[in-house]
């Protein structure tokens, strides 16, 4: 991703004479997805979907990195949403350690479960990849009541709490993590609020989170292989309000066989509602192919949250890449959604311009 870079000898005056401060570069990046389409979806009969629309998702990324006599690089890291109306909030915050020895975050930023995710191949990662960002459904008139993820990144309890995580070092293909976060419901505390609150009754508490991942090749066929589970806790648990601990975990698989892709995930949520009224199914299946600048995918995703709603999603889409951080999108999706005896489907057509910065 280009970026523009910002010496710190160029700030000012001032800082020349700190020759620590030489060393550190800030960068800004980021990203907008642009897109429009044509959706014809069931409604509820009290309201209609627009056929013909818009949708866009924006972010800024800011980095400031340094690198000591040691060898050790160490960084700050912010990502804000910056679409109408996001207000610029900020999606994460974090500092990062990294050395020979691995990688230390410690801020609001994605656990190690997401971050070793493996994903399936996909039409159009912003629409059927591993974290959703288009989604032309309008919910509210489909008559289904919500219709959850889309999507199968884990991050359904620490998201991007306030926690700590570990990388190991990549050693021949092989890397793990570990995440911990101390409350995953926050108080919205800052450096002189003080500390979150506890044994707050049936709130969710703490997260740990684990995961494994191995890359490799083995006669031509290259292969990524990897798995992660995440824990958390109920504090001062109320049986009689019919809470208990969750837990989620997934695994998933991806080969390239020459210009050619598959791969398959799984992922599945149990959540803190006691009984298995909020445990979610999620299977994904993915296939692409790479050629020149085009890359043409299809992929099949299906949700079921048990005894409640069913979603079967198949969805095909090319991308083709005009220039570095510049991609042309466009798809064609089938949505079919099952629950209680009622059922709804949705079909969209989406062309998009992509540019990572």
């Amino acid at each position: 991703m280009k970026k523009f870079l910002l010496s710190t000898a160029l700030v000012g005056v001032a800082f020349a004479a700190a020759p620590a401060m030489a060393q550190v570069d800030v960068t800004v990046g980021g990203h907008t997805k642009n897109y429009i389409g044509f959706l014809s979806q069931d409604d509820d009969g009290a309201d209609e979907e627009r056929n013909f629309d818009m949708l866009r998702e924006s972010e800024l990324h800011f980095n400031a990195e340094g690198t000591a006599d040691n060898g050790l690089t160490y960084g700050f890291h912010v990502e804000s949403e910056v679409d109408q109306n996001d207000g610029f909030a900020v999606e994460e915050s974090y500092l990062y350690l990294a050395s020979s020895l691995g990688r230390l975050n410690l801020g609001s930023e994605d656990g190690a479960a997401y971050l070793l995710q493996v994903a399936a191949p996909s039409a159009d990662a912003n629409i059927d990849g591993l974290r959703q960002y288009i989604n032309p459904i309008n919910a509210t008139v489909l008559g289904l009541g919500a219709l959850g993820e889309q999507d199968y990144d884990q991050d359904a309890f620490d998201n991007q709490d306030e926690k700590i995580t570990y990388l190991s070092p990549n050693w021949s293909g092989f890397q793990f993590g570990l995440s911990y976060t101390p409350e995953t419901i926050d108080d919205g505390t800052a450096g002189l609020a003080g500390f979150n609150t506890d044994d707050t009754e049936d709130n969710q508490g703490s997260a740990y989170s684990g995961a494994l991942r191995y890359e490799g090749t083995f006669n031509n066929v290259g292969f990524a292989l990897g798995g992660g589970y995440t824990h958390v806790e109920i504090e001062n648990d109320d049986v009689a309000n019919n809470t208990e601990s969750g837990s989620e975990w997934n695994l998933g698989a991806d080969f390239d066989i020459g210009a050619f892709g598959v791969g398959a995930a799984y992922k599945n949520l149990d959540g803190t509602t006691n009984g298995d009224a909020d445990e979610v199914d999620t299977i994904v299946v993915g296939a692409d192919y790479t050629t020149g600048p085009f890359q043409f995918g299809a992929s099949y995703f299906n949700a079921e949250v048990d005894g409640g709603l069913e979603t079967d999603r198949y969805t095909g889409g090319v991308v083709y890449t005009v220039t570095q951080g510049l991609t042309l999108r466009g798809s064609l999706q089938y949505n079919d959604f099952e629950a209680a005896g009622a059922d709804a489907d949705a079909t969209s057509v989406l062309g998009g311009v992509q540019f990572n910065f």
